[in-house]
């Protein structure tokens, strides 16, 4: 049984005290957690809107929202698993591949200690440092929910490192298995027709937001299992898979997404899948409307955890 839990709203208000994730402490000793959360408060790889390195700081002020026992279930993590607050990972907003290096020696001192990190962004290239670290014995599965997939090869002349290249990295490296590796909810329009023809050929399953809608919830889901099994696998969510109607602060946005129902409804239905890792990115304060982004976020990272905890079934 967990000793360790949020500050409780009813002995102080949750307008007060120090933010932190879902009111979690902070407790930096990570052999005597199960799970941690760490901000990754970085965006060095936006190439349009900037704003993302300020996602944690926001999102763990909206988390103070977050109640501790899931609605449908009952249940919480907080009971089952030593789960805390780790603070914000070191970052080098000058300097890239300082940046990257930076975040994947912290991410290799928590897979050494056994603890199971979820993290808070950042821009989306945060998730190749923390596989780096992860997927350095073996390549993961990946399930990514985004509007955009991410394998581009390049931007700018030939520059490699961006937030819309961070899993054809993943792949090229071999931290994830391209044939256990979904991504759901692509959309908006491509800068080539082609743009999607690498990752196709390497094996990723990709799900566009018109195919999940052609196929239901429950095929897109059976789907989803047959391909990931019992793979271990990191769970990626980029908040711009959620409409702007419902989450305006992100710096690629693209409409005609998933509601936040939608995503609340997919993500409890993943937990039977062995998430070992997981992440949720690119919100954007400065783009926020009255920090509805960020209240978004905080919810679903929450589900996110009760999902890899499996608490939420």
């Amino acid at each position: 049984m967990s000793q360790i839990k949020p500050l409780s709203s009813m002995q102080t208000p949750r307008f007060a005290d120090v933010a932190t994730f879902f009111r979690l402490p902070i407790i930096k000793d990570l052999d005597r957690l199960d799970y941690c959360i760490s901000g990754v408060p970085w965006d060095g790889g936006t190439t349009n809107r900037p704003g993302a390195r300020h996602g944690p700081r926001e999102i763990r002020n909206a988390s103070s929202l977050v109640r501790l026992y899931h609605p449908v279930s009952l249940k919480s993590p907080y009971d089952k698993f030593n789960i805390a607050d780790i603070g914000d990972c070191p970052v080098n907003p000058a300097d890239l591949q300082d940046s990257l290096e930076k975040i994947e020696k912290f991410y290799e001192n928590i897979v050494t200690s056994k603890t199971i990190p979820f993290s808070i962004g950042g821009d989306h290239l945060i998730s190749l440092p923390i596989l780096r670290a992860i997927g350095k014995k073996k390549p993961l599965g990946l399930f990514q929910f985004d509007s955009h997939s991410d394998t581009w090869d390049t931007y700018f002349g030939g520059f490699k490192y961006t937030h819309g290249t961070p899993f054809r990295r993943a792949i090229e490296e071999n931290l994830i298995d391209p044939k256990k590796y979904v991504i759901l909810g692509l959309r908006g329009a491509l800068y080539d027709p082609n743009d999607l023809t690498w990752a196709r050929k390497k094996g990723v399953t990709i799900i566009t937001t018109d195919e999940y809608y052609e196929m239901g919830f429950s095929k897109c889901i059976e789907k989803i299992y047959n391909i990931l099994g019992n793979t271990d696998c990191y769970f990626t969510f980029d908040i711009d898979g959620i409409d702007p109607t419902f989450a305006p602060g992100t710096g690629t946005p693209e409409v005609g997404g998933f509601n936040v129902r939608e995503a609340q409804t997919i993500i409890r239905a993943l937990n039977k899948l062995n998430f070992v890792g997981g992440d949720i990115v690119e919100v954007s304060p400065p783009f926020d409307i009255n920090n509805m982004t960020s209240l978004v976020a905080a919810t679903l990272a929450f589900e996110m955890l009760c999902t890899m905890t499996k608490v939420n079934n």
